[in-house]
């Protein structure tokens, strides 16, 4: 059975970062994942997860200056020393979760720049996984929808395949969400199965609208959750979507995995 990891970032948002861990604990998640964690101290990220038995499956690195518009650091010309201070950071997060997984995330560049920027994210994206083998973790790479995320510097599936074969790390993977595939590329069931040894980690979201993996959508949930079970994917499934309403009231599509609202 697929194992769910709650994005704590995206659901629970009725209460403070520092409760949803017990509310996501209380439905029956066992894992969680979070955009950015650093407004908690590492230690007491920590404890959060520790007391309320989840572990922590998987985080991004620091986007940079997320408010000037900033969506990662790895593949920006001339920011490699902000780009390796970034993951200096991240560290500390690592170790005192004992999160296996980071989110490296590319980042916004202007068209005209991609080329040196193609040559910067190869170069940075060697260092950053062989910096995240000296510390127990493997490094992601995620293609994002340039929909939600205009100038994304990695937009498509078969993009990352590149990317992964032309840094050519054994601690590299993908990050496969279905959300953003599906805008950008499709073909999900064969991209998955010809690559599932390549991807580490899979999120998940209703398409269109980013809501509640159910019905209301234009991808077959069921058949794609069967699909990894049947083919023994040992990684997290990320529950990375906005419920249309309480995140407790949308729950229904996962009943049969055990995770529901706690009885009142």
């Amino acid at each position: 059975m697929p194992r769910f990891a709650a994005n704590l970032s995206t659901l629970f948002t009725d209460r403070p970062l520092e409760d949803r861990f017990a509310r996501a604990a209380a439905c029956g998640f066992k894992g969680c994942e979070i955009q950015f964690p650093y407004t908690l101290r590492p230690e007491k990220l920590g404890d959060l997860t520790a007391c309320n038995g989840l572990e922590l499956t998987l985080f991004n690195a620091p986007p940079g200056n997320w408010a000037a518009g900033e969506r990662g650091l790895a593949a920006l010309p001339g920011r490699r020393d902000d780009f390796r201070d970034s993951l200096e950071v991240a560290m500390p997060y690592v170790e005192l979760t004992d999160c296996p997984r980071l989110h490296i995330m590319a980042g916004v560049v202007e068209e005209e720049a991609w080329p040196e920027a193609l040559e910067t994210y190869v170069e940075n994206l060697a260092w950053a996984a062989e910096f995240c083998a000296d510390h127990g973790v493997k490094a992601l790479i995620e293609p994002i929808n340039t929909v939600d995320m205009p100038g994304y510097f990695l937009s498509r599936p078969d993009d990352a395949l590149t990317i992964l074969s032309e840094v050519d790390h054994k601690n590299l993977y993908l990050q496969y969400d279905f959300y953003h595939a599906q805008i950008m590329q499709g073909g999900l069931t064969d991209f998955l199965e010809a690559n599932l040894d390549r991807i580490a980690h899979v999120q998940i979201a209703g398409v269109p609208g980013r809501h509640e993996p159910d019905a209301n959508g234009e991808v077959n949930w069921p058949y794609l959750f069967g699909m990894l079970d049947a083919h023994g994917f040992p990684g997290w499934v990320g529950c990375e979507y906005r419920p249309r309403g309480k995140t407790e009231a949308g729950l229904r599509w996962a009943k049969d995995f055990g995770i529901s609202a706690p009885a009142e």
